[in-house]
């Protein structure tokens, strides 16, 4: 017998993984952006059903929030947003195909070989000021190189599309 819980999980996961299929499968630009919108939501409700907050309102902001409008917004600029993509041919189809069947064999090879047991340990805190001071912290438990590191290169990047924009800017005038 199932209970709420279960069927919450069961209507989040066929919520992500249908957008999901959708967003690489539609060819329809403006479409795969709304389905992969709507794959990262039901990853953010599945944070939420897990009961990690923290985690899930950093899958709406960041991901839901920005990536994704950053896509859309993209396509309208591109004025592209009514057009088909184009077909892809077999032979790409079948190979990827073949790499998500792969994929997914190596992932039921794993799961099968595990041995899932319980655990006497506490469960960890999963707070946002545990997560801060994990996240910020120095020494052995902290992540502040891999942070400042991740942000230089978000830096860099973002240097690097200005000069690509201003650019093809000068050349086109």
């Amino acid at each position: 017998m199932m209970n709420g819980e279960t069927i919450v999980f069961y209507l989040l996961a066929a919520l992500t993984l249908v957008s999901a299929l959708m967003a690489v499968t539609s060819r329809q630009i403006f479409r795969a952006a709304i389905c992969l919108l709507l794959s990262l939501l039901g990853i953010a409700g599945i944070y939420f059903w897990l009961r990690y907050e923290f985690v899930a309102a950093v899958q709406i902001v960041v991901y839901a929030g920005g990536i994704a409008v950053l896509i859309i917004f993209s396509v309208f600029l591109t004025q592209r947003s009514g057009e088909d993509l184009p077909r892809q041919s077999r032979a790409r189809m079948l190979s990827a195909a073949v790499a998500a069947l792969t994929g997914l064999g190596l992932v039921m090879l794993q799961v099968l070989r595990h041995r899932f047991s319980g655990t006497t340990n506490p469960a960890i805190d999963n707070g946002v000021s545990a997560i801060g001071r994990r996240m910020l912290g120095v020494g052995e438990d902290g992540y502040a190189l891999p942070f400042e590191v991740v942000s230089m290169l978000l830096l860099a990047a973002m240097i690097g599309c200005i000069v690509i924009a201003m650019r093809s800017k000068t050349k086109s005038s």
